[in-house]
């Protein structure tokens, strides 16, 4: 029942969200991101993050450092947090974290499978795979031709099985077949964990709806903009749209018909709440909507920490903390190609 939640939550969750909130105090602040973008080497990051919770993770990499390294050791903190988390979980919240890496399995699944298709080492591409998304048969993936191998030899026992009933067939895979399979699997994913939450109810149901859907809406404009001047026809694209969200059902129907990035920026600025983010770029230009969609996520996942007693705060932790990732690794790799004079263009501060 909502508002009752305050009686319970803490015999089985106070610990962890008190471990949440521990973690979340650790990341990064706008003064730290400024430090970083005065290095001058990458060693010089290294310094400045090892003050930080990063220190024991990077502290005894030799120098000369490597971008990728400073990533791999920022997601194995992560890693650790997230193992940490999960073992101390009890249901429903154990169901929940798991939930959160789906995505990740199914990123992996399709860079294994794109991999593959374009004859790559699975060794050197299991490397690339995040560690949140690994599973037991992972390196099996590259035998699968089409999807009905792919999901009788491999995926029947993962948690990702139930979600392959919409894109199963017995086409070959083709890079095209891998991109529409990738947001179907996507589709399933979070119609799947939007019910889970409407389930558990309370706070964790009103913040967790409101973070999903924000999540379906961007993932709707990026289906839009991304299939312009493909080969997908309006059906098509109008089933790989989440039936949830801001946006459903008429800003689908009406997103399914754009032709440009003009059209869809009318269609999204009839929606109050992104406005805003439609109002930062000029007219015919998408490359910084990724990074205006971010700003709005992290804005949104920080408001979630304001409520007590939800699970929502473990899901914005995790996402916040990749965006972390995400920013270091777009500093490193600027001063490693000595192109500071863009180290701002996508750094998204989160505090």
């Amino acid at each position: 029942m909502y508002g009752f939640e305050a009686m319970t939550f803490n015999i089985h969750g106070g610990y962890l969200e008190a471990i949440v909130r521990g973690h979340r105090s650790g990341l990064l602040t706008a003064a730290d991101y400024n430090n970083l973008c005065q290095c001058e080497t990458l060693d010089d990051i290294k310094m400045h993050l090892s003050a930080t919770e990063y220190g024991p993770y990077l502290q005894n990499e030799p120098s000369p450092l490597h971008t990728t390294t400073i990533v791999e050791k920022c997601t194995l903190k992560l890693v650790d947090e997230y193992k940490h988390m999960l073992c101390q979980a009890t249901e429903p919240m154990s169901t929940f974290l798991e939930y959160i890496t789906y995505g990740h399995m199914i990123d992996n699944v399709v860079l294994i499978v794109t991999g593959t298709l374009h004859e790559r080492d699975v060794q050197e591409l299991l490397e690339k795979c995040h560690p949140l998304g690994m599973f037991d048969s992972i390196a099996t993936l590259a035998v699968a031709q089409n999807m009905r191998e792919l999901y009788r030899l491999v995926l029947v026992d993962t948690p990702l099985a139930p979600y392959f009933s919409e894109c199963i067939t017995s086409e070959d895979l083709d890079d095209m077949n891998i991109e529409i399979m990738r947001n179907t699997l996507y589709k399933a994913y979070l119609e799947d964990f939007y019910r889970f939450c409407q389930k558990l109810g309370g706070a964790t149901a009103e913040i967790m709806s409101d973070l999903l859907a924000f999540e379906a809406d961007r993932r709707a404009v990026n289906i839009t903009i991304n299939s312009i001047g493909t080969e997908l026809t309006r059906d098509d694209r109008r089933k790989l749209y989440s039936s949830f969200g801001l946006l459903y059902p008429y800003g689908h129907e009406e997103l399914a018909v754009c032709e440009d990035i003009d059209q869809v920026r009318g269609v999204m600025e009839k929606y109050p709440p992104y406005q805003p983010i439609f109002s930062k770029l000029s007219y015919g230009e998408s490359q910084m909507l990724d990074k205006a969609f971010y700003e709005e996520e992290v804005k949104r996942l920080c408001l979630s920490f304001e409520q007590q007693f939800h699970y929502g705060v473990f899901f914005a932790y995790m996402r916040l903390k990749e965006q972390e990732i995400r920013n270091l690794m777009w500093i490193s790799e600027c001063v490693a190609q000595n192109q500071k004079s863009r180290v701002h263009d996508s750094v998204v501060f989160i505090f």
